[in-house]
């Protein structure tokens, strides 16, 4: 395949999809979890009566006289209720009347979290992102101090927080549009999988740049030796990119349809990330890498 020859074409279709993400989250923001926000998400579920989300809604806010109440339905026939930080002692209360105005209930999870918790996790969030970006292009400069021609060491690691970057923009530009669409949203098991997928992209990354390493010592500095190296180096590690892809998403596509509600989303964004992250490796940082020789 001569990927280099046409690096044109995959730039900009990843030029597209950045631009798409960044465009999406702009327009649309984030609907941000409890666990960074702060606030009580609680799911119940009527054993005998079946009560809509509009009912429970209205109920909530003109008996128990408690505002900014969203409810949605949720898996298993349950009603999964999003409101402000509420005591222990006040989650009894209402726990009562519910049951009391709407018969039996099954609470299947009361979660609360404070607002400074909430905002002191967020903090380190984008923290750890941060650093990981930045630790990440560090060490990769560090391996290739020794590859200084016809591409300096450092330019690996720029081109590889590129990439990296690319490969975070594009699943949380999914997940602002889904928030939009769907109500879906962010919270600290998201920025996990964000992280994952950075790891997962890198080690990808790495194993083509380390290819092109190996290749220069027998290839020439020019232009296009050094292009014609770049693109058998591709082309002798995406048969491994993309078989290492397809066990890992294989076992992840298993997880999404047969695990667990709770961990759909956490599944998701991994899942986007390995394609992304897989075409990132083959089509964008070495293409990059060729670019930047050339000027």
């Amino acid at each position: 395949m001569n990927i280099i020859g046409h690096k044109k074409i995959y730039l900009f279709f990843a030029f597209i999809l950045v631009s798409a993400s960044v465009a999406s989250i702009l327009v649309f923001g984030f609907r941000y979890g409890i666990d960074i926000v702060g606030g009580t998400l609680w799911q119940i579920k009527f054993i005998e009566n079946k009560v809509s989300a509009e009912a429970l809604n209205q109920f909530i806010a003109s008996e128990l006289k408690v505002e900014g109440t969203q409810v949605a339905s949720g898996s298993t026939e349950s009603l999964i209720i999003r409101a402000k930080e509420i005591s222990e002692e006040n989650h009894q209360e209402y726990l009562a009347k519910i049951n009391s105005e709407f018969g039996a209930i099954e609470e299947l999870r009361f979660e609360t979290i404070g607002s400074v918790i909430g905002q002191e996790l967020r903090d380190k969030a984008i923290k750890a992102f941060i650093l990981v970006l930045f630790a990440i292009s560090l060490y990769i400069a560090f391996v290739f101090r020794k590859v200084s021609r016809p591409v300096s060491s450092w330019k690996y690691g720029v081109v590889t927080l590129i990439t990296l970057f690319h490969d975070a923009i594009i699943p949380i530009g999914v997940f602002a549009f889904l928030g939009y669409l769907y109500g879906v949203e962010i919270d600290i098991n998201f920025i996990v999988a964000v992280l994952v997928v950075m790891g997962f992209s890198v080690h990808d990354t790495i194993v083509v740049f380390d290819r092109i390493r190996e290749n220069l010592k027998f290839g020439s500095s020019s232009k296009d030796e050094f292009n014609a190296v770049v693109n058998a180096s591709v082309n002798q590690t995406i048969a491994r990119s993309i078989n290492t892809s397809l066990t890992l998403l294989f076992v992840l596509f298993a997880i999404y349809f047969l695990g667990a509600i709770t961990l759909k989303y956490f599944i998701l964004t991994i899942i986007i990330g390995t394609v992304v992250g897989t075409y990132s490796s083959i089509f964008i940082a070495s293409p990059l890498l060729t670019l930047w020789r050339r000027r």
